[in-house]
């Protein structure tokens, strides 16, 4: 490389470093399986024989292909990111990939991710996020498990834009694709990971490979994260000031007081996938696995941030926010009333069970192509009790005081297959084909305990708010099937022509009951009526006042690009997709019971009127980008701007309720929004010199709303407010420097994350009750010393180094109270790792 190179290199990289660009790390394909990352074998992205960057290989057509050379905005993060960052769950790696935003649902250790301005923020479990988490190819309906840990990920694609041509259901705006590793033939080897930080952090996680003969090779992964939280129970209140009378009013008028400060929202989770290959030949595998999940967390606490202002219910009962004495940080302001009665069992915390079997099998029949089977069966079991104010008032003779405790309980069971062929053709024309089908029943019920109407407007006529367990059940049966065609058309060398379309059926059936108390489950009042559990109040078992809506729709999905390779370093493309995410039916619909006749029996055709689906939402994206390498591909430039038109967008929005006299809200969803979302996307890897790697990840949105209107009457206009989940800018900056000591290598590693201020959720009534998620700029390093051979290392973690809090999730309840959860306080942790090797054959 001549001087003038050199310099002009060193300049590049610098001014990408200042301006936050970055790119991801790569990736090579696995023969047995899916493509998976490999590390390389100096920490750092591993160079190529000319001392450039090595080809990154994704497999976002269906097929393997060179990032470089593949016509949509994908991001590939390999293990070693992975490693580096130490990431709690796949979402901590949004950070490295442009205009996507991960954050939790208010209440839930639950996924809420969103990609170029539209995501979900809602646990609603019969709604489809508009992103899809695909792993190992199956996809993973629920987000309450989509926050996957990721010691056995082998890579993360992250797909930007409507995925419905090719990715398992179809989205409005992308996919993540997890790649677990898989097992390897005729090596025997082991690795692990073990550590140990603040607020009481102890994980372990391990694994081991065995060859069985020739043809097959078994891996076993096992893990188990615990703490103990970084909240602690200090949520103050009081004096309560009641406006009714009764035995709860009465015993908690002018009771006030604070927790006891012990931590709360801790972890214990243990999970795990046992796999085996099968690989009899070079032309053919088969992966069966096994992947179970136990998470026995605490439940997730959360922070009462109801403004000091009589228009809030609460605070005119004296429970508006109210710091401990002593401190003003929200983490020490938690609550949870530990209630172990009224089918809550709080002091349980979430109990959520996963089991799952899976067979992906690949066939090459000759050289004509390859045939692949993806088949599974997931059950999922969740019981997700929450004190959802964060205050949790105890009288003087040790009663605990409900105000709203409530647990969402549902059983899950989804089936998919998916059966594709990717032609391996001599000449200028490829093809993917296949067909998908997936079905799902879930059977949901949610219990609620009021306490805030005892102090509000007075006890039942049969007992008390606070002690009688309010239930709504429903359930839903559905059924997703599909066939796709892709094409490609190598038009000449330099130029390649790609269309492709899908057609996808969907039908499911809801099942809904309005809220009741348990003697009403029959219909009429029978206080001989008794069950165990919430969901033994399910709407098969007491079909009384139950509905059956239907829903159906037949959809198209189609995508066209064109790619043309300008000069063997810079790739250049345009890309035209629309894609569709599934109506979806409200698992509130039904609360307080309010479809009622005159005479106050039950309305049911106006409560299936209201049960009716939302209308699919549909996305039209245009997108053009160039993908570059330079100076001996030492520097890999990526850029991407896109144009994104949404229609019948799904909102969800809260809608204020008067309930005996007090205000209450529900929550809705409208195909009530046209919106339109510019922006640009940069992402940037440079290797200046051997063992320097400099990242960087920047994202610009212009998201706004071009028509929203709702069929309630609203008093604002709703367009006005900008979309929810749709920071304007993102950036990343990342540095990794490694350097040989004796036999050992020190690899440092540093990063600064920026998300902008977005919008969380939307009132209807009133912007002011709009919530935030504020902006933030987080710092994270690590450092790390291991042998020259990377068998074994020692990492200490510093994680949010200037200790911000900043909002992770945040909604108010229309009129009464407004609660958030933070993200983790700073973090340090030392992480001791091992893999061990060798080859039997």
């Amino acid at each position: 490389m001549t001087m003038m190179k050199r310099t002009l290199f060193a300049t590049a990289a610098c001014a990408a470093v200042a301006l936050g660009l970055a790119c991801p790390a790569h990736a090579q394909a696995d023969p047995a399986g899916p493509a998976t990352a490999t590390p390389a074998t100096d920490g750092q992205p591993e160079p190529a024989d000319d001392g450039g960057l090595a080809e990154i290989v994704v497999t976002a057509t269906r097929r393997d292909s060179n990032l470089q050379t593949t016509p949509i905005a994908v991001t590939a993060v390999d293990q070693t990111l992975i490693q580096q960052s130490s990431p709690r769950t796949i979402g901590d790696l949004a950070v490295f990939v442009p205009n996507f935003s991960a954050a939790t649902i208010t209440g839930f250790n639950a996924a809420s991710f969103s990609i170029r301005g539209v995501g979900q923020n809602t646990i609603i479990v019969y709604f489809e996020p508009p992103v899809a988490v695909l792993v190992d190819d199956f996809v993973v309906p629920s987000v309450q498990t989509q926050l996957l840990d990721t010691f056995d990920v082998a890579q993360v694609e992250v797909l930007r834009g409507p995925q419905g041509t090719l990715f398992g259901k179809n989205t409005s705006g992308g996919a993540v694709v997890v790649k677990t590793k898989a097992p390897v033939l005729g090596e025997i080897g082991v690795e692990g990971r073990v550590q140990a930080g603040s607020f009481g952090t102890a994980n372990v996680a391990g694994a081991f490979n065995v060859p069985i003969g020739d043809t097959l090779a078994f891996r076993g992964v096992i893990g188990h994260q615990q703490s103990s939280g970084y909240y602690r129970n200090g949520g103050c209140f009081g004096p309560v000031t009641p406006f009714a009378t009764g035995p709860v009013a009465d015993k908690f008028r002018g009771v006030s007081g604070c927790g006891d400060g012990r931590r709360l929202g801790g972890a214990d989770v243990w999970n795990g996938r046992a796999k085996l290959l099968f690989e009899p030949s070079d032309s053919f595998n088969a992966l069966l696995q096994y992947e179970f999940l136990r998470d026995r967390s605490d439940s997730v606490p959360a922070i009462n941030e109801t403004p000091n202002d009589p228009r809030f219910l609460f605070s005119a009962l004296g429970l508006g926010k109210n710091f401990r004495p002593g401190s003003t940080d929200p983490l020490d302001n938690a609550a949870v009333t530990d209630r172990n009665d009224g089918f809550i069992f709080m002091g349980r915390g979430q109990r959520i069970n996963v089991d799952g079997v899976y067979l992906n099998m690949n066939l090459d029949v000759g050289d004509v192509g390859t045939l692949t089977s993806v088949s599974g069966y997931r059950k999922q079991i969740s019981r997700l009790p929450n004190t959802y104010m964060g205050v949790a008032p105890v009288a003087a003779d040790g009663t605990v005081l409900s105000l709203f405790d409530a647990s969402r309980d549902d059983d899950r069971k989804t089936y998919q297959q998916e059966l594709r062929f990717a032609s391996t053709f001599d000449g200028p024309f490829q093809f993917v084909a296949g067909g998908f089908f997936q079905k799902d029943k879930t059977s949901y019920c949610v219990t609620e305990l009021l306490a805030f109407l005892d102090l509000a407007s007075g006890p039942l006529p049969f007992g008390n708010w606070n002690d009688e367990p309010y239930i709504l059940c429903n359930a839903q049966k559905a059924k997703s099937t599909a066939v796709f065609l892709e094409g490609t058309y190598k038009i000449t060398p330099e130029l390649t022509f790609t269309a492709g379309g899908r057609y996808t059926w969907e039908r499911k059936t809801f099942f809904g009951r309005q809220q009741v108390f348990v003697p009403q489950l029959n219909g009429g009042f029978d206080p001989s009526i008794t069950i165990d559990s919430a969901l033994d109040a399910n709407v098969f078992d007491y079909p009384a006042n139950v509905i059956r809506v239907r829903a159906r729709a037949n959809e198209p999905t189609y995508r066209a690009s064109l790619g043309w390779q300008a000069t063997p370093d810079i790739f250049a493309y345009a890309t035209y997709s629309h894609g569709f995410k599934g109506g979806g039916f409200n698992d509130q619909v039904g609360t307080f019971a309010p479809f009622q006749n005159a005479d106050g029996t039950q309305n049911l055709d106006l409560f299936a009127a209201a049960s009716a689906a939302t209308k699919p939402e549909k996305a039209d994206s245009y997108e053009a980008g160039v993908k570059t390498e330079f100076f001996d591909r030492r520097v890999r430039f990526n850029l991407t701007g896109f144009h994104v038109i949404y229609n019948d967008l799904q909102k969800q929005i809260v809608v204020p309720l008067v309930v005996n006299g007090q205000p209450f809200q529900v929550t809705t969803f409208f195909n009530a929004a046209k919106a339109e979302v510019n922006g640009a996307e940069v992402e940037l890897t440079a290797v200046p010199t051997r063992g320097l790697t400099l990242r960087g990840v920047l994202g610009y949105l212009d998201a706004k709303y071009k028509e929203y209107v709702t069929p309630i009457p609203a008093g604002y206009d709703l367009s006005t407010a900008p979309l929810d989940r749709a920071p304007k800018w993102q950036w990343t900056v990342d540095a990794s420097y490694e350097v040989p000591v004796g036999d050992f290598k020190l690899l440092f590693n540093g990063n600064a994350n920026y998300v902008g201020r977005n919008l969380f959720t939307q009132s209807i009534d009133n912007p002011a009750d709009n919530t935030f998620l504020n902006a933030r700029t987080l710092f994270n390093a690590s450092v790390t010393l291991s042998d020259a051979d990377d068998k074994y290392y020692v990492r200490l973690i510093g994680q949010n180094l200037s200790d911000k809090r900043y909002r992770t999730a945040s909604q108010v309840v229309g009129g009464l109270w407004q609660a958030t959860q933070f993200g983790a306080p700073r973090y340090y942790g030392v992480e001791l790792g091992f893999k061990f090797g060798r080859d039997t054959r």
